[in-house]
């Protein structure tokens, strides 16, 4: 779909649209203009009919309160309980009547705070007040909800928690995930006759409304999970096509552990009068729930120190997160050697064996996943205890997403970071960000011999000795005119 088609089937959420649709143009996509006369569709302030004013609501500030005295339905009460939920969490507590009013929210809230049965309960709760739908209908059964997330492990995982919530409704919606990776047609064929919600990653949803598999125009609510990262450049031409499919009145809610300032700015563009929820936004888990170490290591040594720390330490489940697909395998395979239950998962397996590998980390077939940062949003194993920066990550949100693997739902973890000389000067910066006062540790055995690399060294930081394009195209025309000279 091209951008000035996008742009000419836009629908208005408001007065002054055309303006709001140019900043977020602007802010998603900074390199192109966004095209001028487009038919923006406008109507009058009062033309979503939903609550104006937030105050009349209740906000539920207690700090316990039962799923039944937050007003959840006796249905969804028993399928919350089913799944081992005593209570709701902050977040759950704040959300819960904003998101079943149909207000516009924009919730962020710590990693394993239980964001997904955030925005899941009350939207399935006001789904199942509604008047049944006749699967018999010209276009079956019509999509309501769609959950829109940036990778594909976290939309099958959100998908499975909202039909594990809906089992017990008298009338459970069909639930469909749709994510690239993947053969089209399953997913296609589990569309026809349509499906109440759509659990999607950004292209494939727009695959399968090209192809006319899935129709959008009837949607009440659209849920950006993860949304700093859907709001980010790289899924800028998706998001925006997405955005001009919707209907002109629709709820829009958006849930992420970390919404930086230009994601802010970004957000309000498109949301109506948003109730803005911030829980620990932004911030690690409690330090009673997650120990926080760094290990100094020379960058060589750091696989037998790995493998030393695993054979230490009983822990069940492990992951490490390292920088590149090379890495993962080159790991993995190291540990593998030794007799560690050990795989690798990063962006170049297909789907398939990506859902593998977590998979058998759940059951405890592997104990050690090896992964690049498509591990460290969204996805929830149960009794992770260990997360390990084998490679620290590129920035402070990064960390965060990482150690939020572990520590989730109340329980307790442990996150060990790697601190070798070139990224020294990095995790500094990191541990200042998040206002962490560690003390750096050293293993008898592993003691580092490397002198750590300055600051101010052309070559240090978090890339390590990898030089940047830029560097190596100077570098390269420097050769060139080098060799001009000595031919001239």
């Amino acid at each position: 779909m091209g951008r000035d088609s996008i742009a000419l089937t836009v629908q208005a959420t408001r007065p002054g649209t055309e303006d709001s649709f140019r900043t977020i143009w602007r802010v998603l996509l900074p390199s192109s203009v966004p095209p001028r006369g487009g038919r923006f569709r406008t109507r009058p302030p009062d033309a979503r009919q939903r609550p104006r004013d937030f105050r009349a609501l209740p906000v539920h500030n207690c700090a316990h309160m039962s799923f039944s005295a937050l007003g959840l339905s006796p249905a969804l009460q028993r399928a919350v309980a089913a799944l081992g939920f005593d209570e709701p969490t902050p977040v759950q507590r704040e959300a819960f009547a904003p998101v079943l009013a149909g207000r516009d929210v924009w919730a962020s809230a710590e990693t394993g705070s239980g964001k997904t049965a955030a925005f899941a309960l009350p939207l399935l709760q006001r789904l199942s007040a509604q008047a049944p739908q006749s699967p018999e209908g010209a276009r079956g059964r019509a999509t309501k909800l769609v959950v829109l997330g940036p990778t594909r492990e976290l939309a099958l995982q959100t998908a499975d928690v909202i039909t594990s919530l809906a089992r017990h409704l008298e009338r459970a919606p069909k639930t469909v995930a749709a994510v690239g990776g993947m053969s089209i047609e399953p997913q296609r064929m589990a569309l026809r006759g349509g499906a109440e919600i759509v659990v999607a990653t950004p292209g494939r949803l727009l695959e399968l409304v090209r192809t006319g598999s899935l129709a959008v125009d009837q949607v009440d609510a659209l849920v950006l999970d993860e949304a700093d990262r859907l709001l980010s450049a790289g899924f800028a031409d998706e998001l925006v096509a997405v955005m001009g499919l919707m209907p002109p009145v629709h709820q829009s809610v958006l849930v992420s552990a970390t919404m930086p300032t230009a994601v802010r700015d970004l957000a309000r563009a498109f949301l109506v009068n948003p109730v803005a929820i911030n829980v620990d936004g932004g911030a690690l888990p409690s330090e009673g729930l997650i120990t926080q170490r760094a290990i100094e290591v020379d960058k060589m040594q750091r696989t037998p120190l790995l493998r030393h720390l695993l054979s230490s330490l009983d822990e069940p489940r492990v992951l490490v997160f390292v920088a590149s697909r090379r890495g993962a395998e080159h790991v993995a395979a190291k540990l593998q050697k030794t007799g560690e239950r050990a795989a690798a998962l990063h962006g170049e397996l297909t789907q398939t064996a990506r859902n593998q590998a977590l998979a058998a980390l759940r059951t405890g077939e592997t104990r050690v996943l090896v992964a690049t940062d498509l591990a460290a949003r969204g996805v929830d194993i149960e009794g992770l205890g260990l997360v390990v920066h084998y490679d620290l990550p590129r920035g402070a949100v990064d960390y965060l997403h990482r150690v939020g693997r572990t520590g989730r739902a109340g329980a307790h973890g442990a996150a060990i970071s790697f601190v070798t000389a070139e990224g020294s000067a990095h995790f500094d910066v990191l541990a200042k960000k998040h206002g962490l006062a560690l003390t750096r540790e050293q293993v008898p055995g592993f003691e580092p011999r490397d002198a750590p690399v300055s600051p101010r060294d052309p070559h240090g930081g978090v890339k390590g000795r990898r030089k940047s394009k830029k560097d190596k195209a100077r570098e390269a025309a420097a050769r060139l005119q080098t060799d001009a000279d000595q031919d001239g």
